[in-house]
């Protein structure tokens, strides 16, 4: 037997830090340390928080009477880096620095590489983070957004999706590299992907592109949108605002919790009906989408993310998209935890070695 590695896993969301202590590939432990709306306000930026989670994370291992000094290193979710190849990287100051500049945008997970450098530079340890969500695969003839002077971007819940296409390829018992998957990333922010033969080929941004979602108006009317903003007078951070956190399902009802949507749809209220309908109409749009990328050899679709917990909108999806592959595999939740400290893992034991950021992409541009 080797030695025995202990791993913290950090993974920032907006109201909430979810941490976990990894014995090798066990879980030991696992909790999300909520942060109340009050203590968040406080912060202009997401930057600013770092000291103040960093301390509820410390304070939660003590109460826990975990020894710090057993850790053989950290690992954070990557943030909104520049576009960067996917793998597992050893966090450096160039990292912490796209992440104090939110070069992709303000985004908690930015939080992910600072808390875990913060923590491991405390004792003396490597600190790591694993399939960012700026990870960049995308094939060439997918990069172009329709104006030359506006980019698209590559941005995805990378980790989860890479997770999960590695379990459905174990219960389908093919490898990954010889399979073609579309994956669905179901839950604040809603990603829809095309992977070919392990490498996310397309899918849409999920900031602010493809389907609404619980709290992002995913494809705006463009036009009517600038419209709007014009007119209004409103201001970049207000705008970006209704774009992310205040719009899709909670524009239209108020709330973000699909669990609370979801009872009212079961009560007959004709608004949740009709919003949560769209929400996995559009969804299954972008998946019809995602198949002609793949040009209809699609091996399975899988659903996954805390939204693919929602039966009414699960159910939804796959009567319209049941035409497309015979295997519709639905595996909710998220595995972020476990990638992030099997990644680590994977580097301490010299299965891999650890990428140096900024690992840039490459691509045949010829209008450079």
């Amino acid at each position: 037997m080797g030695p025995n590695y202990y791993i913290l896993a950090i993974n920032p969301g907006s109201i909430s830090t979810k941490i976990a202590v990894y014995k090798n590939d066990e879980q030991l432990f696992v909790e999300s340390i909520y942060h109340s709306d009050q203590d968040i306000a406080k912060f202009d930026r997401v930057w600013d928080q770092y000291t103040f989670r960093k301390r509820e994370i410390l304070d939660f291992l003590h109460e826990k009477n975990f020894d710090l000094g057993q850790l053989a290193c950290t690992v954070g979710r990557g943030g909104l880096f520049r576009p960067v190849i996917s793998g597992a990287y050893a966090i450096n100051r160039v990292m912490l620095g796209d992440a104090r500049n939110a070069v992709q945008g303000e985004h908690a997970s930015n939080l992910g590489c600072v808390l875990s450098y913060g923590i491991a530079w405390d004792y003396h340890i490597p600190s790591y983070i694993v399939d960012p969500p700026c990870a960049d695969e995308l094939q060439d003839v997918a990069r172009l957004s329709g104006h030359r002077e506006i980019k698209k971007r590559s941005l995805f819940h990378v980790l989860n999706i890479k997770a999960k296409a590695r379990a459905a390829a174990a219960e389908l018992g093919k490898p990954l590299n010889d399979m073609n998957l579309i994956v669905i990333h179901l839950g604040g922010g809603i990603s829809v992907i095309a992977m070919q033969k392990g490498r996310i080929v397309d899918g849409n941004n999920a900031l602010c592109t493809g389907p609404f979602t619980p709290e992002r108006t995913g494809n705006l009317p463009v036009i009517d949108f600038i419209d709007y903003i014009f007119d209004k007078k409103i201001e970049r951070r207000d705008a970006k605002k209704m774009v992310v956190g205040k719009g899709g399902m909670y524009s239209y009802l108020g709330t973000k919790s699909l669990i609370e949507a979801g009872q009212k749809y079961k009560e007959g209220d004709p608004k949740a009906q009709l919003v949560i309908r769209a929400m996995g109409y559009q969804v299954a749009k972008e998946i019809g989408t995602m198949a002609v990328v793949l040009k209809g050899d699609i091996d399975a679709i899988v659903l996954t993310g805390g939204a693919a917990n929602s039966d009414i909108l699960v159910d939804y999806i796959k009567d319209h998209i049941s035409f497309l592959s015979r295997q519709i595999l639905v595996l909710p939740g998220e595995e972020e935890m476990k990638a992030l400290a099997h990644g680590a893992l994977r580097i301490l034991r010299g299965d891999e070695e650890a990428l140096t950021y900024p690992q840039q992409i490459e691509w045949n541009n010829p209008f450079q």
